[in-house]
C-alpha cells in the first residue's frame, strides 16, 4: 500500500505564515500526503498544491444540532477533508476524550465520507510497566466496539507513544515494530482486514530518522507534528517515505 505522511499543524499557523509555508510544499511520488490544520484554515487550505489532501484535527461525534463550538464532519467534508485526526493524546490527556467517545467520531467521520486517523499510544509509565499493547489493545477494542470489524478496515491507524510527541526523543525502531506488529497482529485475530489499515508512526520523526522509521516492519507513513511547520522538514520526511514504499 502506498505510505501516508500527514502533518499536524496542531494550534500553529497563520494566514501569512501558512502561505509561506504552503507555497514550499508539493507532491511528492510514491506517497501520499496530507496536512492537517485548525478549523479556521480549512477554507484558506482549498487553495493548495494539487496532490496534497487536506485534514482536520478533530471532529465532533455529532452529526447536527445544539452544540456549541463543535464542527461535525459532513462539514469537513464540505472543505474537502479527506482526513481527519480522533483520539490524539493531547485530546485524551488535555480535554478528557475517552476511548468510546473516541470510537463515536471515528463512526461520524466515516459515515461523513471522512476518514479518520485513529490515534493509539501508551505514557512512559505504562511502558515501563510493560503495559504498551495492552493500553494500545484497550484504545482499538473501543473503537470496534462502536465501529465493527468491516467499518474499522477503513481506517488509519497512528502509534503515538505519548512520552515521543514533542520532546525530540523517538521510539527506537524495534519499540516501534514491536507495537505496530503487534497492533496489525491485534487486528486480524479481531477479524478486521489488517492488511488493508495503514499504520502510521508519529513521535518525533524528523528528517534524520525518517527513514529508519520507515523501514521498520508495519510502518505504513507517519504523523508529524512539529517538522510539519518547516516545508524544508516536511518535505525530506515525505521523501524519505517514498524511498522506502
Amino acid at each position: 500500500m502506498i505510505r501516508l505522511v500527514a502533518g499536524n499543524w496542531k494550534m500553529n499557523g497563520s494566514l501569512a505564515a501558512n502561505r509561506v509555508l504552503l507555497d514550499r510544499l508539493e507532491a511528492a511520488p510514491g506517497v501520499e500526503i496530507a496536512v492537517c490544520v485548525p478549523y479556521p484554515y480549512l477554507a484558506q487550505l482549498q487553495q493548495r498544491p494539487a496532490g496534497l489532501a487536506l485534514g482536520a484535527q478533530d471532529v465532533s461525534e455529532f452529526a447536527a444540532g445544539a452544540y456549541t463550538g463543535e464542527v461535525s464532519a459532513s462539514m469537513l467534508a464540505e472543505f474537502g477533508c479527506r482526513y481527519v485526526i480522533v483520539g490524539h493524546s493531547e485530546r485524551r490527556a488535555l480535554f478528557g476524550e475517552g476511548d468510546l467517545a473516541v470510537g463515536r467520531k471515528a463512526h461520524a467521520a466515516l459515515a461523513a465520507g471522512v476518514v479518520p486517523i485513529v490515534c493509539v499510544g501508551e505514557t512512559l509509565a505504562e511502558r515501563d510497566a510493560g503495559q504498551a499493547m495492552k493500553v494500545v489493545g484497550r484504545q482499538l477494542a473501543a473503537v470496534l466496539e462502536v465501529l465493527g470489524a468491516a467499518a474499522m478496515s477503513s481506517v488509519v491507524l497512528a502509534y503515538e507513544p505519548v512520552w515521543a510527541i514533542g520532546s525530540g526523543r523517538s521510539a527506537d525502531v524495534g519499540q516501534i515494530a514491536e507495537v505496530h506488529g503487534g497492533i496489525r497482529a491485534w487486528l486480524a485475530a479481531h477479524g478486521v482486514d489488517a492488511e488493508s489499515v495503514r499504520i502510521l508512526y508519529g513521535g518525533s520523526v524528523k528528517p534524520g530518522n525518517a527513514h529508519e522509521i520507515f523501514m521498520a516492519a508495519n510502518v505504513d507513513g507517519g504523523l508529524i507534528g512539529g517538522a510539519s511547520l518547516e516545508a524544508g522538514d516536511f518535505m525530506a520526511i515525505c521523501r524519505a517515505a517514498a524511498d522506502v514504499a
